[in-house]
C-alpha cells in the first residue's frame, strides 16, 4: 500500500520495505531500529525532509534515510539500506 512500510525476512535478516507513492519506487532498509534493538522500523512514520525521504521509528522517534540508511540524528547509527526493484509487479531485493 503506498505511503507505509512492510517487514520482511531474507534468510536472518528483518528487512523494511516502503513504497512511499503510488508509483514503483520502493525503498528498503533494516527493520532492526538500532537504538531500540526491536524490528519495528517497518511501522514507521514516512515524512520528507530537505528533499529525501525518511523514516521515523515507531519506538524512539531517529529518523532513517529510506535511500541509504542514515540516521539523522546519530550518523554511527545508521541502519543497512538494499538494492531494490519492482519487475512484473514482484518486489526483488538485492541482499
Amino acid at each position: 500500500m503506498p505511503g507505509s512500510g512492510v517487514c520482511g525476512l531474507i534468510g536472518e535478516q528483518h528487512i523494511a520495505v516502503f513504497r512511499p507513492y503510488t508509483d514503483e519506487q520502493v525503498f528498503a532498509i533494516s527493520n532492526i531500529d538500532p537504538f531500540a534493538q526491536a524490528s519495528v522500523l517497518s511501522r514507521g512514520l514516512i515524512a520528507e525532509h530537505q528533499g529525501d525521504l525518511w523514516v521515523a521509528s515507531p519506538l524512539k522517534k531517529q529518523h532513517f534515510r529510506l535511500h541509504d540508511g542514515l540516521c539523522l540524528e546519530d550518523e554511527t547509527r545508521s541502519v543497512a539500506h538494499y538494492d531494490v526493484r519492482v519487475r512484473d509487479g514482484m518486489v526483488q531485493i538485492k541482499a
